[in-house]
């Protein structure tokens, strides 16, 4: 019997016969078949598209070089930005004083603050000047561009070539009380040490870690225009700063405490600090002095009271053991 007698008798009786299934079957496969092959040929054949040149700096058209994986792709950075990657910034300020936290730790970073702006009371065992820690870091450690904490917690651990080594942040603490307070470092785990540490840390809630944020440490000045002269300095200091810090430079003091800080002699820091640099202590004066009218100064006014203030004498850095 030929297909089409079967097909025609199947048709007449409308009987279901398993038969059309694989009829049905058979014929889906051939017309896949028909389409499937010629393309799967031309895909074959063809020739490949033309390769987008891979963008400078990659190799291997994308990939990484001796593997499969694709190489990521970043925007080239401007040489300056890299050449000065301190320029790089975020804006960040720090929490208000009533949010300050409660319990254990509210009293850890409370202590910290009174240590910081009342140095002389509440760690007067390892301080051997008449400074208060707030005398170069303002405002309680909030101020910008006067070295707050809330800029310099995040920064650490941190090689440094001051000691040629990394420090830690209570490392770094431990440094002020030796050379700006010209005393000696409390133990890491002191109750000063901890409160300060908590205090700093507290401030610096919310902000990004290892990142420069905008008012760290003091503005960089450019090189002055003439060389920094200390009796240029003299003429500065007494028409702006003899008023608050006295015509000695000892400060002054009010019941017994000391309102404004000396800047040179033995009351003040030692010549291991950073302001006793040129550079630091005009970056300093420049940015906030006279107090509340920081930037009044001109650049090569603060350059010049600066070198005034470093001729002068103080306590040396105990790491040369020189005497005063």
């Amino acid at each position: 019997m030929s297909f089409r007698t079967w097909y025609e008798s199947q048709k007449q009786t409308r009987k279901f016969h398993p038969g059309w299934i694989v009829m049905a079957v058979s014929g889906v496969l051939v017309v896949a078949g028909i389409i499937t092959i010629p393309a799967t040929l031309v895909a074959e054949t063809a020739p490949p598209p033309a390769a987008a040149a891979p963008p400078a700096g990659t190799s291997d058209h994308g990939k990484v070089p001796g593997t499969d994986m694709p190489k990521v792709i970043e925007q080239t950075p401007d040489p300056a930005r890299l050449r000065n990657a301190k320029t790089i910034q975020v804006d960040f300020s720090p929490p208000p004083d009533e949010t300050m936290p409660t319990g254990e730790f509210g009293q850890a970073v409370r202590l910290g603050k009174a240590i910081f702006t009342d140095t002389q009371t509440y760690a007067r065992q390892y301080v051997d000047n008449k400074l208060n820690c707030v005398n170069c870091h303002l405002g309680a450690g909030r101020k910008a561009d006067s070295a707050p904490l809330w800029a310099a917690y995040g920064m650490f651990p941190a090689y440094r070539d001051k000691n040629k080594h990394v420090n830690t942040y209570e490392e770094r603490l431990a440094g002020c009380f030796r050379f700006s307070m010209n005393g000696k470092a409390p133990a890491p785990d002191s109750k000063e040490m901890v409160a300060l540490v908590s205090y700093s840390y507290w401030l610096a809630k919310g902000a990004p870690l290892g990142v420069e944020l905008k008012g760290r440490g003091y503005p960089q000045l450019p090189k002055p225009q003439q060389k920094p002269d200390a009796a240029r300095g003299k003429q500065v200091f007494e028409a702006n700063c003899a008023l608050c810090h006295g015509a000695d430079g000892q400060g002054t003091e009010m019941s017994g405490r000391t309102v404004f800080p000396p800047l040179w002699g033995k009351n003040s820091f030692n010549g291991g600090a950073g302001m006793s640099k040129v550079k630091n202590a005009a970056a300093f004066v420049h940015a906030n002095m006279p107090l509340g009218k920081g930037n009044s100064l001109s650049e090569q006014e603060a350059w010049d009271v600066a070198q005034y203030l470093d001729s002068k004498p103080r306590p040396p850095d105990p790491r040369k053991g020189k005497s005063f």
